[in-house]
């Protein structure tokens, strides 16, 4: 993952939202990580699908299993 000082970030702001990657950018400040950049769309567009053949439902989803009369 690619860093940039704050300075560099603040006067070259845009430009480096336009050429963003996926993967993000770290800001740091005096040589120290202070945040993450990262495109919205990447964290929600890696999710879907992404659970596709790991996840097996055993039984009804639909029920507790437990029996109950709601007269009693």
């Amino acid at each position: 993952m690619s860093t940039i000082g704050a300075t560099q970030f603040k006067q070259e702001c845009l430009a480096i939202l336009d050429r963003l990657g996926p993967e993000g950018i770290v800001i740091t400040k005096h040589g120290k990580p202070i945040a993450k950049l990262v495109p919205i769309e990447t964290e929600s567009v890696s999710l879907i699908g992404s659970l596709a053949g790991k996840i097996r439902v055993h039984g009804d989803l639909l029920t507790t299993g437990l029996r109950w009369d709601a007269e009693s």
